[in-house]
């Protein structure tokens, strides 16, 4: 496998011969990754041990393994790989549930419940077009009572004016009761940032309406909802006792999910070359359902393989195996029926397996290639055991940052300053390069095609102001750019929204757009991390912050419980990768110079703030550092101290990272292997279940040495920042836009 510029169309286990040798193993490329480091501030290294290690990491998709620690400790691996059904099998043979019996029993159950409300809904629909003619509209006079309570209810959650509209639209239910919910105006609030307030409306009106309205959230306008005339109840639906039953009395809707083991459909996703959300947005399309009925625990690299849970909400396994067919780059397969879902950092943290290639050491280039090897080895594992013991400065790693023409952190620091538009333009940003006719013949081939066709419709849209233009040319993937653009080009009331700014910026999905302001906050703590090195390095000093709990004999003294004191609650959708199981609720406090002397606490224990108004900062010269890099023009000229804004999603109460970080248990293993060409070495999960060899016996070429390092991170660590470390900067990642590389494809 390869790159971005991996087609689908590619054939299974393809290898082809790159025009040129990889720009990676160049000074320039070395050049370039340092530069991008040194943007976001990563400049130092947690020791001062020399290797002289060179190599190259992410050649391959394969090169880059990432597999989900579960809660339990165990690592994730896909076990069990789902098919497509045979269309001349009744059953499905594949995948075993726990109780198969029981299961497809429910299914069965399933099946005829579906069949049994579209009987239903055919006879009706057959009814409704023949009694349609001669239907009367009968007003009957009515008196609407909405209690002063209720009422004041309704204004705080949706405005007066908002109000009035829903009461109006209750009157004409109530007076009109044989009008046909579609013949009923609909009602749209303002946005509603606040999920837990948007939760409140849903059941005031519920409530307050007798059920006699319904509400939704919209999908294209993320936090408006629409508030409608529902659906008249049949006698049935109104008797509780035969609501949950079919008309041969089998149990429905909640009861079945129940016996199957829960409303959530929890399975492996294995993929290649694919962001997450990639792969989910295409199943929900698929599916005719909104993202948000999908839940994992984080977000997985998109060069490499990957394996990670997702769970999703009342879906039936089989509607999942129909769709197989369709994958290009994924795979699913362990199926299980729980009653909850996944949530963001609900996992322990995952496993890397890291082939490094290419690898060569100064003033060993006309050796042997065994001789390399055992060289190569020998160091390495030195290399590995220091990283183990002495661990890596904890920075927030290069894919934090983005990797268009514009840096995310860019984008929040926009965002943070109320430079709206800019962010938008940050957003939309692209190399003119990029674009067809500015390609040669060494070029073309060269570039991502995703890529090339995103700058392609941002060029239309900056030129025509077209949305419907760029519809269809967007890449699906870049969901922030085209929801933008489509927001942007729309008319509300007849008049455009073209500088509707913000409003641009809440059609992209939460957790993505909240990305950027997180990405500034991790410029800052990276360059306040190379800053606490350079002051004090390895010592804990007076003023140094600690979680307060760490420790066991760690006791909360009454004046820490002030906000000057750190307390800060780390809110559970506030981030998208420390989430409800990243350790919520952390509190921190500073060592006093009798503490820091103790020796109670190293320097493992030490952590930063990302600045936000919910933090205290070191009580040091670190803390100072804060206020004089968020003012500087790099900073953005921004205050650490004055971090709320009027616009919630960007009011940062900020959290706590720890400083140090290294591999749990201390252990990195370390193989290491001669290979030619580009032969895989590290096999998959899914070269396991298909019992697939991984060397390919037609590699040509000199015998290189790739080295293979196994290792595990705690959650939202970042491996190329502990490679870094371990190789001091040697590792270099593949740069495919210098190679016409096209690897294999999951076919």
């Amino acid at each position: 496998m390869s790159h971005e510029g991996t087609t689908d169309e590619t054939k299974s286990q393809q290898v082809t011969t790159r025009v040129s040798e990889p720009v990676s193993n160049d000074s320039r490329a070395r050049h370039q990754q340092e530069e991008q480091e040194r943007a976001v501030g990563i400049t130092s290294f947690a020791s001062k041990d020399v290797y002289n290690l060179q190599c190259i990491f992410k050649q391959r998709y394969t090169d880059f393994q990432v597999n989900e620690i579960l809660l339990s400790g165990e690592v994730l691996h896909l076990t069990e790989l789902a098919e497509a059904p045979d269309k001349k099998q009744k059953q499905e043979k594949t995948v075993k549930p726990a109780n198969t019996t029981e299961i497809s029993e429910a299914n069965r159950t399933l099946k005829r419940s579906a069949e049994d409300e579209d009987e239903t809904i055919s006879k009706k629909q057959k009814t409704d077009v023949a009694t349609s003619g001669r239907e009367i509209d009968v007003a009957v006079p009515v008196k609407v009572e909405i209690s002063d309570t209720d009422m004041q209810m309704l204004k705080e959650l949706f405005g007066e004016n908002t109000t009035t509209e829903i009461v109006k639209l209750y009157t004409a239910v109530l007076t009109h009761p044989t009008r046909k919910p579609r013949v009923h105006a609909t009602v749209k609030t303002e946005v509603i940032e606040s999920k837990s307030t948007r939760t409140q409306a849903h059941g005031a009106i519920r409530n307050i309406f007798q059920s006699k309205l319904e509400t939704a959230t919209s999908q294209e306008e993320p936090g408006r909802m629409t508030v409608r005339a529902a659906p008249p109840k049949s006698d049935k639906q109104t008797n509780g006792r035969e609501h949950n039953k079919s008309k041969d009395g089998v149990k429905k809707g909640r009861f079945l999910w129940q016996e199957l083991g829960g409303e959530y459909l929890h399975f492996t996703l294995y993929k290649e070359n694919k962001d997450t959300m990639e792969v989910l947005y295409f199943i929900a399309s698929q599916l005719k359902m909104g993202i948000n009925s999908f839940g994992f625990a984080g977000t997985k690299d998109r060069r490499g393989v990957t394996v990670q849970r997702v769970s999703a909400y009342r879906v039936q396994k089989e509607r999942l195996l129909h769709l197989t067919r369709l994958a290009r780059g994924w795979r699913i397969g362990n199926f299980e029926y729980k009653p909850s879902g996944l949530e963001l950092a609900q996992l322990g943290g995952n496993e890397f397996v890291i082939t490094l290639r290419d690898c060569r050491m100064t003033g060993h280039d006309n050796s042997s290639a065994q001789d390399k090897l055992k060289k190569i080895e020998q160091t390495v594992s030195q290399a590995a055991s220091d990283l183990g013991k002495n661990g890596y400065i904890n920075y927030y790693g290069l894919q934090r940052f983005g990797s268009y023409q514009t840096g995310t952190h860019i984008v929040g620091m926009k965002i943070l300053q109320n430079d709206l538009e800019g962010a938008i333009d940050s957003i939309l940003a692209y190399d003119p390069a990029v674009l067809p006719q500015n390609h040669d013949d060494t070029t073309a081939a060269t570039i991502p095609k995703d890529d090339i066709d995103r700058a392609e419709a941002i060029r239309i849209w900056q030129e025509t102001h077209d949305a419907s233009r760029v519809r269809d040319r967007m890449p699906k993937r870049f969901q922030a750019e085209s929801n933008i653009i489509q927001w942007l080009g729309r008319k509300s009331n007849g008049h455009k929204q073209d500088k509707d700014w913000q409003g641009a910026l809440m059609c992209i999905q939460r957790n993505l757009r909240l990305m950027y302001v997180h990405a500034y906050q991790s410029l800052v703590w990276n360059n306040a991390a190379v800053k606490r090195r350079e002051l004090y390095g390895d010592k804990v000093v007076e003023g140094d912050l600690v979680v307060i709990g760490d420790k066991a004999d760690d006791f909360q003294k009454p004046e820490d419980k002030t906000d000057q004191d750190g307390e800060e609650v780390v809110h559970p959708s506030a981030s998208e990768e420390e989430g409800p199981g990243e350790d919520a609720f952390i509190r921190a406090r500073p060592l006093s110079k009798e503490e820091a002397d103790s020796g109670r606490w190293d320097i493992f224990d030490v952590v930063l703030p990302q600045p936000g108004w919910d933090v205290v900062y070191p009580s040091n010269e670190v803390g100072k550092f804060y206020k004089d890099f968020m003012g500087s023009e790099e900073g953005g000229r921004l205050d650490p101290n004055d971090m709320r804004r009027k616009w919630k999603d960007a009011s940062l109460s900020g959290s706590y990272r720890k400083l140090m970080s290294r591999p749990l248990n201390g252990k990195v293993e370390v193989t290491t292997h001669l290979y030619r060409g580009e032969e895989q070495v590290a096999e998959t999960d899914l070269d396991r279940l298909r019992k697939q060899e991984v060397q390919d016996e037609t590699a040509q070429g000199e015998e290189k040495v790739a080295v293979v390092l196994k290792l595990q991170l705690g959650k939202s660590q970042y491996a190329t920042m502990a490679l870094r470390e371990l190789s001091k900067g040697g590792a270099v990642a593949y740069r495919p836009e210098f190679s016409a590389d096209r690897g294999r494809a999951i076919q």
